[in-house]
């Protein structure tokens, strides 16, 4: 009985640990990558709070070394000297700002933990917030850390060690990153402290980096010591965090994703490669219509789903065979399907614009993270690329949010890649990735009426900017993509209807 028990408690963390909190009708974030806490503010109140967005993933908050050998890369964001919130994204007060603007308008924030290591060894030595460390011998003294919250001996992860040695991957260094001991009391008791100071501070859970590089023993002891989310910034008591795990596995290593679904969610990376190799011309479309765990994916509820993200855009995680902004008409069209899509909990990427994959954000001459613009269409400039704002992007979120929990019905194919479904009664999508026009009659689960494709255009003054499709009194329209069109996509829903 008592292991029964403590199983069923298990059970009922780990499902406590999946849910977002996002605000009611809400169903998307959006990973706003080193953007800045006073941009992300004004962004939350200008765009992701009108439009539906349901929470942000921010860039670590915690001081980060300065690599200015390097030019700032981005990844020196990963290189943790201390955990006081000051970063070249803003301090404290900056970071509690945008917290309260955000949740304010309906937009959580998730944070990106960088839990497992420390810094490597580099001739700098300087912090974001002016700390320094005694690198050579693992002294942290703004945490503070010693050489004995860290794992020894001292060892570095060998690329064999992923097939066959889970000890080595957990308790070496990372690419020379000092490993932290999690199983230690004090490197527990600094962790949770740094992870409650942020829940206090309204965040609405968390991104745990590296999770597969440590012990999903020493992870559950932290994940359950976390305190409820914020009553004050309108979450409901007793709400547990959002923990979603960097585990990349893609089969043939030693760790499988599998010990961590227990704990919490886990970051799915063979979502966004299967969508990228279907919508690349590598697997026909129709396949799609038993996409989900046949296909080797983890259970809907334990999964966060993403087409690209920082690391996989950057060749990490299956990089190169995933599609980014820089094949932006295939993009599209695979970023509308997750989102189309019931299944997981869906992640966007919104980036800088790259050709050095080391590089960081958009800086000025001292280092300075440039704000992105924002242009007369909507569009950001100053080198940001800002994918969660191009139209066929944003539309799709309020079409996710329009259809809800309803279930994927009425699924159509050509046998290819033409693809077509409803989600219940309240929405409708259709692919062509043909080489030939998509023209058929059919079924689109809506009520009879004028109906604006949110893909083309949009509805303006009760009239549509792009495509109308007319919905018969049967729910059946014809619905056209001419292969040549732009847009690979066409989708409507409930509170699109548009007059002729």
């Amino acid at each position: 009985m008592f292991r029964y028990i403590l199983l069923l408690s298990v059970v009922c963390l780990a499902v406590a640990f999946k849910n977002p909190h996002y605000a009611t009708g809400r169903t998307t974030m959006v990973h706003l990558f080193e953007w800045k806490w006073n941009d992300i503010a004004d962004e939350c109140e200008r765009f992701l709070g009108p439009r539906g967005f349901g929470g942000i993933q921010i860039s670590p908050p915690n001081e980060n070394l300065v690599i200015r050998s390097r030019n700032r890369p981005w990844w020196e964001r990963y290189q943790p000297m201390s955990y006081r919130l000051v970063t070249r994204s803003g301090d404290a007060a900056q970071f509690a700002s945008m917290v309260r603007r955000c949740n304010d308008v309906g937009v959580r924030i998730y944070v990106d933990a960088i839990i497992n290591h420390m810094t490597g060894t580099w001739n700098e030595n300087v912090g974001t917030g002016g700390s320094q460390a005694d690198l050579g011998n693992w002294h942290y003294p703004a945490v503070p850390y010693g050489r004995n919250d860290f794992n020894w001996p001292q060892c570095e992860i060998r690329s064999e060690d992923y097939r066959n040695n889970a000890h080595r991957v957990r308790n070496c260094e990372l690419s020379g990153l000092k490993d932290l001991n999690q199983g230690t009391a004090h490197v527990r008791d600094m962790i949770v402290n740094f992870m409650n100071s942020l829940i206090e501070m309204g965040v609405a859970g968390f991104r745990i980096d590296a999770a597969k590089h440590m012990w999903p023993g020493d992870l559950n002891v932290i994940y359950n010591r976390l305190r409820n989310l914020n009553t004050a910034h309108g979450f409901p008591n007793n709400a547990r965090p959002y923990i979603y795990q960097e585990v990349i596995d893609l089969g043939g290593e030693i760790i499988s994703r599998d010990e961590y679904t227990p704990l919490a969610a886990v970051t799915e990376f063979k979502y966004g490669l299967e969508l990228s190799r279907c919508f690349k011309g590598n697997n026909q479309l129709r396949w799609l219509s038993t996409f989900g765990p046949s296909w080797g994916l983890l259970a809907s509820g334990d999964a966060l789903t993403f087409i690209d993200n920082h690391d996989n855009q950057r060749g990490h995680g299956a990089g190169g065979a995933i599609l980014t902004y820089k094949n932006a008409r295939q993009y599209k069209a695979a970023i509308a399907f997750m989102l189309a899509h019931p299944y997981g909990k869906p992640q966007l990427m919104s980036s800088f614009a790259f050709t050095d994959t080391e590089a960081g954000p958009p800086q000025d001459g001292s280092g300075n993270i440039i704000s992105p613009s924002i242009n007369s269409d909507g569009s950001c400039g100053n080198g940001w690329i800002c994918e969660h704002r191009w139209r066929q992007i944003f539309s799709m979120v309020a079409w996710r949010n329009v259809a809800g929990n309803a279930n994927l019905i009425n699924w159509w194919d050509n046998g290819s890649n033409q693809i077509a479904f409803c989600r219940g009664s309240n929405a409708f999508v259709a692919f062509n990735n043909d080489n030939w026009n998509l023209r058929q009659d059919l079924q689109t689960c809506l009520p009879a009426g004028n109906y604006c494709d949110v893909i083309s255009g949009s509805k303006e003054n009760n009239r549509c900017t792009g495509k109308t499709i007319t919905v018969g009194s049967n729910g059946r329209a014809i619905i056209s993509i001419n292969a040549d069109d732009y847009d690979m996509i066409l989708a409507i829903h409930r509170g699109s209807e548009s007059r002729l």
